[in-house]
């Protein structure tokens, strides 16, 4: 029991004296334009537990009309209406009185009317402006000049903003969802419809079927102009295959194909894989013109942003294949793993996402073969989980969470990759079968329920025979990540393990950690096989190890990183065929990480990315390119420097390019990432030949003398060059391409291309154009470009410094929006002065939302301004030793 309160005291949770047992919600008189409002009645059957004056439940921005409940005793019926209706805005409740006791009972009826808004904030029941494809059935709202679709978004705690309800994750229910809408749209929500009535003139009234039991946060429901594309699953489930459906505003439905083509066989992976079936008796996929993530897992009705969801097999850049096959399975790997069974309470958030992230990479891997996902998920997932993991203000995997502002904070790398990170690390140590299995039992035991980390490292643990808790809990619990330092001495080595921060200056009281570390030894003597080898303690000698060749952490699956004697980083890199691409990324990541922090060196880093001159893998080469960006990045105010790298990056892509060239037919995927990625970098690097013909073809694309001239995947290539070596005539034009482009990635990929603007003239234009056009979904977009380009950086703070009220205003609505923006803006600073700026600038003002993004801001200038203080003549010196400077 003492247990049990003390979880509940860091927490702030509705009183226990009433459980829900299932909602039946109305919504009608919807208001299509004007200020968009509804009315709506939840009658809410429930439990008293004890008896009481008053209920307490969730309600954000609703106006609650009357409140009435009747109690069922065995014969006859007693009801009460409310005495009182009292709001507490900051909790986002409200408290309901009566002038008696309600007293305990098995069945009580809570019946609420109330009014509610269909906002444009991005959060609760919204609405998302668009430009029809083609033309709209007549009853389509407007709002200004774009039409409008509705649809919800309840994660974390907006279910609250839609309807009043007990909007908390182990507080589930069946719910019942009716709406009346226009006679020629569509309304969708969970389940399958169950009936179709007439309504007033014009209007239906449309009714679903009664969802399993549930959290609030997963209800959903949108009603607008759609069309559908269906396909079944290959697997039978009640006796018949599966629908699938792919819903997107009229006229884009032929761009949902490749999305259709993916989700019926990833539903059956996970129910071969899982042992247990899809639960729901359908599967829809809707399309949704505004929106603040990247999906979200709505049970039965997953909703995502369109460049996560639509391709076009004409215009749309390949890359967005990757990101819409990862997508669909993450969501839909939910539907499992947060849906059947849900996190406890917020916390362990990282229990949903970090899990739908490796079981979402582990389908697409089995779907993409080609693909190579793992080494993917190393260089991008694993570095970005590294990056902030590497802070003093990074937090554990499992995290106090207090409340719904608390919430938004932690949808972070931290419990995304680094909990993907720490579930693969652990996976391939116990072997995939075993861990997947202990999923599926964790799955079935707590099936419609609500379950901890605990819970399923007990069914872990089953099905593997080992103790979960002793290896994993200081990955899940302490915050941090360790570095091993590897000292060598003939046919032996020793390693110790400290805590690893990217500032270089970890203090005893940052180091108290022993982490249990699979060292994944490859190069035994006598073995050609991995040797798992687990490490737990501080320092200690490993025998018999091979001196020509060895490698700790084989295909980079421990979340740590590991510092080599510098003849040994060197011997590696001649011997760059036995390396898988997993491990050659980790390396170089590796190389990096240690140069900024100090226990490398950056001249280490560039002597062994010059051996990697012939590699022909776009990971491998993302991973060379966005180490030298970081360098490249901290060092831009240096001029001598600067160039010399500039020199540097140039010499190394310059025979990869011109190999590669600009004709694409019959490309595999990677090679096509490959080609976009050579062309921008070799370009920017100043390669005359790729400028000249970058600019030839934006030319004759501009020119409409050859549309063709830009293939889709060097679409961004071209851009960026056409912008960073031309003026205010390449800036206009591609604003007004903005304004045409029917291409779904378009206008993403504007947006970030015309960061790399030169004159400062022409930054009001794009600040203007970013605060005024660009959607709210996309603003960080632009402030990432903008703080990417010396250039602009400052001009971009000082606009945001005079601007901060305005900016805040329109992004606090959502306050994910404001600190994701904050942060875009801010993190590229690599003085001190700055940082000392920074934080005046917020000094007294209110940031809660947004406390741990400026603490991120804070830690990530110090440790680049350390960087560039340390390393900037030893740099120079190795550029002109070698020829660069």
């Amino acid at each position: 029991m003492t247990m049990a309160t003390a979880v509940a005291n860091d927490r702030d949770i509705l009183p226990d004296n009433i459980k829900p047992i299932n909602y039946d919600l109305s919504l009608y008189d919807i208001e299509l334009g004007g200020a968009f409002s509804y009315q709506g009645t939840v009658s809410i059957l429930s439990k008293i537990v004890k008896s009481s004056k008053e209920i307490t439940l969730n309600a954000h921005l609703l106006k609650i009309h009357t409140v009435e409940i009747s109690l069922e005793h065995t014969k006859t019926q007693q009801t009460f209406k409310s005495s009182g209706i009292s709001y507490d805005a900051p909790r986002q409740r409200t408290t309901i009185s009566f002038t008696e006791d309600l007293p305990a009972s098995e069945k009580a009826l809570i019946t609420i009317k109330f009014e509610g808004t269909i906002n444009n904030d991005m959060a609760g029941f919204y609405r998302s402006k668009y430009k029809p494809a083609t033309t709209p059935a007549a009853s389509v709202p407007k709002d200004g000049d774009s039409h409008v679709m509705f649809s919800t978004q309840f994660e974390s705690c907006d279910a609250r903003r839609a309807f009043p309800c007990f909007d908390e994750p182990n507080l589930k229910a069946t719910f019942d969802v009716t709406i009346e809408l226009p006679d020629d749209q569509v309304a969708l929500s969970n389940m399958p419809e169950k009936e179709v009535k007439k309504s007033k003139d014009g209007y239906k009234i449309v009714s679903f079927e009664k969802t399993p039991i549930m959290s609030t946060y997963l209800v959903a429901w949108a009603v607008g102009d759609f069309e559908y594309i269906e396909d079944f699953t290959k697997r039978k489930y009640n006796g018949r295959n599966l629908p699938v459906r792919i819903y997107t505003t009229r006229g884009l439905k032929g761009q949902a194909q490749y999305g259709l083509d993916h989700t019926p066989q990833i539903i059956d992976y996970y129910s071969e894989v899982f042992g247990v079936d899809y639960p729901l008796p359908k599967c829809d996929l809707l399309a949704v013109h505004e929106f603040s993530h990247g999906a979200m897992e709505n049970w039965g009705l997953i909703t995502y942003r369109t460049t996560a969801l639509l391709f076009d097999e004409k215009t749309s850049d390949a890359k967005y294949r990757n990101r819409i096959a990862f997508v669909v399975a993450h969501e839909l790997a939910h539907q499992w793993f947060g849906n059947l069974v849900t996190m406890d309470w917020w916390n362990e958030l990282w229990l949903n996402e970090g899990f739908a992230t490796w079981v979402g990479w582990l389908v697409t891997d089995h779907i993409h073969p080609d693909w190579h996902v793992w080494p993917q998920f190393v260089s991008e997932g694993m570095q970005s989980a590294f990056a902030l993991d590497s802070l003093r203000s990074s937090h554990p995997i499992d995290v106090p969470v207090k409340d719904a502002l608390d919430v938004d904070q932690v949808f972070d790398q931290i419990s995304y990759l680094k909990g993907c990170s720490v579930i693969r690390m652990l996976a391939a140590h116990l072997g995939q079968d075993v861990f997947l299995k202990g999923v599926g039992d964790y799955l079935r035991t707590h099936a419609y329920g609500n379950a901890t980390t605990n819970d399923l490292w007990s069914a872990v643990g089953k099905a593997s025979g080992q103790d979960i808790p002793t290896l994993i809990d200081p990955w899940i619990l302490k915050i941090g990540f360790p570095v091993l330092t590897v000292g060598e001495e003939p046919n032996q080595i020793g390693i110790k393990q400290n805590r690893y921060l990217s500032t270089g200056d970890v203090k005893a009281e940052d180091d108290s950690t022993t982490w249990w570390v699979p060292l994944r030894l490859e190069g035994k003597l006598g073995s050609e096989d991995v040797q798992p080898l687990g490490f737990t303690k501080k320092k200690d000698i490993v025998r018999d190890v091979h001196d020509k060749f060895y490698k700790i952490n084989k295909d980079t699956t421990g979340f740590y990183r590991t510092n080599y004697p510098p003849t040994r980083l060197a011997a590696l890199g001649t011997q760059i065929e036995r390396l898988s691409l997993s491990d050659k990324i980790g390396l170089i990541a590796d190389s990096g990480a240690l140069a900024y922090s100090g226990e490398g060196s950056t001249p280490g880093l560039l002597s062994f990315v010059e051996g990697f001159q012939r590699e022909t893998n776009y990971l491998v080469w993302s991973q060379i390119l966005g180490s030298l960006a970081t360098v490249k990045s901290v060092f831009a105010d240096d001029e001598a420097v600067t160039l010399g790298l500039k020199k540097f990056v140039l010499k190394l892509v310059t025979p990869a390019v011109e190999r590669i060239g600009w004709e694409s037919s019959g490309d595999d995927f990677l090679t096509g990432q490959l080609r976009a990625l050579l062309v921008i970098t070799a370009g920017l690097n100043g390669h005359e030949e790729v400028i000249t013909e970058a600019k030839r073809r934006f030319d004759l694309y501009v020119s409409g003398e050859d549309k063709s001239a830009i293939h889709p995947n060097l679409r961004a290539a071209i851009y960026a060059l056409a912008v960073r070596y031309g003026g205010r005539s390449e800036f206009d034009f591609l604003k007004s391409e903005w304004q045409s482009t029917t291409s779904i990635d378009g206008r993403e990929t504007i947006v970030r291309e015309l960061g790399h603007i030169q004159d400062p003239a022409l930054l009001p234009d794009y600040l203007s154009f970013l605060f005024n056009d660009v959607a709210t979904q996309d603003m960080h977009t632009g402030a990432i470009a903008l703080a990417a380009n010396p250039r602009t950086r400052i001009g971009q703070w000082k606009y945001f410094q005079e601007n901060f009220g305005s900016i805040k205003d329109r992004l606090s609505k959502n306050m994910i929006l404001l600190d994701r923006f904050i942060l875009s803006c801010l993190n590229k600073f690599s003085d001190r002065e700055s940082e000392k700026e920074i934080a005046k600038f917020f000094e007294g003002k209110d940031n809660r939302g947004y406390d741990r993004g400026l603490a991120i801001i804070s830690d990530t200038i110090l440790g680049r301004a350390t960087y560039k203080e340390r390393d900037g003549k030893v740099i120079l010196e190795w550029l002109k030793a070698h020829g660069y400077a």
